[in-house]
């Protein structure tokens, strides 16, 4: 079936003809196609709170000239609309004397099926699991005073048309299962949340009852923040746990690897390509094709298969994460990173799942070494500011160790340090790498898309902690 073209008055060779009109004189371009559906369930205290289904159908109309970029969008596909958008740009783009670059390498690996996950599931199925997890959890601890139980599906077909018929496809599976259980003892209220997801179908994650152990998650750390203390401030030495901690490297390193920024000078990596910038046992991966994972993509959203780039290899700088037009003005090759939050949206360089690679140490080891310092498990919300690589970050379950050992649970801690910086200040990286559950979401002018993140346990020898302690 012809998704895109069945119910129009365009055809498919209209509309090629007309994308290779637009473009034949210009840098780059594509025409991008979007067939999306999505659905979300939410279970607050046992009564279904929220149910939506919304689809969503449309094009984006993209032409590249030097380092300018013209774009159109519409959510009517038609020969009329297409023609439009096309002197859209031909009257933004004043020069097109450029050479059209369309070549692609191609791929046959597929990284997920081609299931749709709101379809292979019946919506009384969902809606029982979401009350099964209140039951389940009140049952578990009488201290739960609150359950918010969801489910977000998404299905997408998209379809990139480019200049001389070349045509690039993908179907896209995506579903996120999150937990978030509230508990009061004494009158003090703490909250915990757990999730999971990627690009399967619900029953690939909840199937024999998995869903307990997302329960189980979120509960663990409400009661320990239940009884945690305020954090000390200071600086101090850090241990930062596996899998989700690795949101920090996320923000406070991968961004400032994007090629974007690095072309225009304002990160804080623009200038230290192939020099030193961490400790020569510290490996960052940028890796878009690990099967089934919520940040991974057989093709980005340009046409191009993504890659497992090494951006820091052994302490040195290696690469910076690409899309084709930054790419192309910096003489270096798209790493399949080109993604936009949907047609509406042009392509920007955007993080698939990053993480930090093994090291040779144990969690043990680094807990061990310090005297005094913070062990942080999970965290939440940060900022970050690209320029100077500044950032702040909340530590949603952390706890204090003293004299080489893990004494209790603390509460309000902040992580505050610089991303470049703090790469010199890590002396031990473990051998537990985890990515984190499949919950990644990132934002980046004003576009979010779905991430994933990683890390070993790993011991930052010097960073600052602000905390609530008096």
């Amino acid at each position: 079936m012809d998704t895109f073209f069945k119910h129009t008055d365009l055809n498919r060779n209209e509309a090629e003809q007309i994308v290779s009109e637009t473009l034949n004189k210009c840098d780059d371009g594509e025409l991008y196609l979007e067939n999306s559906k999505s659905e979300l369930l939410v279970l607050d205290d046992n009564k279904i709170k929220t149910t939506s289904y919304n689809t969503s159908l449309g094009y984006g109309l993209r032409a590249v000239t030097g380092d300018v970029t013209a774009y159109s969008h519409s959510n009517e596909i038609s020969k009329h609309s297409l023609k439009e958008s096309s002197n859209n740009l031909f009257s933004t783009l004043k020069s097109k004397k450029g050479t059209y670059n369309h070549s692609i390498s191609r791929t046959n690996v597929k990284l997920y099926s081609d299931i749709n996950p709101i379809e292979a599931k019946p919506l009384k199925a969902k809606i029982d699991i979401l009350k099964k997890v209140d039951e389940y959890l009140r049952k578990k601890e009488n201290k739960v005073k609150q359950v918010t139980a969801s489910f977000l599906g998404r299905h997408e077909e998209i379809e990139i048309l480019r200049c001389g018929g070349e045509t690039f496809k993908d179907i896209r599976p995506l579903i996120r299962f999150n937990v978030s259980v509230m508990v009061e003892k004494n009158g003090r209220k703490e909250m915990g949340t757990f999730g999971t997801g990627g690009r399967m179908s619900y029953d690939d994650y909840l199937k024999d009852e998995n869903w307990k152990k997302i329960c189980d998650e979120a509960l663990k750390q409400a009661q320990v923040n239940l009884d945690s203390k305020p954090a000390p401030a200071g600086e101090m030495k850090v241990v930062l746990g596996p899998g989700w901690p690795g949101i920090l490297l996320h923000e406070a390193i991968g961004h400032g690897l994007e090629g974007d920024f690095n072309r225009k000078k304002t990160s804080a990596f623009h200038n230290l390509m192939n020099q030193k910038v961490a400790r020569e046992d510290i490996t960052i991966v940028d890796d878009g094709t690990i099967a089934n994972r919520r940040g991974s993509l057989t093709i980005d959203d340009e046409g191009t298969p993504t890659s497992r780039t090494v951006l820091i290899e052994n302490g040195i700088l290696k690469n910076y994460i690409q899309d084709r037009l930054n790419a192309r003005l910096m003489n270096m090759k798209s790493t399949g990173n080109g993604r936009r939050e949907s047609f509406e949206h042009m392509p920007m360089p955007r993080m698939t799942n990053t993480f930090m690679v093994n090291g040779r140490h144990t969690q043990e080891e680094m807990i061990k070494s310090v005297d005094k310092g913070i062990f942080a498990v999970s965290f939440g919300g940060g900022q970050v500011d690209i320029t100077s690589g500044k950032f702040v970050f909340n530590c949603t379950e952390a706890y204090q160790i003293e004299n080489g050992k893990i004494t209790f649970s603390v509460k309000g801690a902040t992580l505050i340090g610089n991303g470049p910086d703090i790469l010199t200040k890590v002396s031990m990286v473990g051998n537990d790498m985890k990515l984190d559950p499949g919950i990644g979401t990132c934002g980046k002018n004003g576009q979010t898309v779905p991430v994933g993140v990683g890390q070993p346990s790993m011991l930052i020898d010097q960073i600052i902690v602000g905390g609530t302690k008096l």
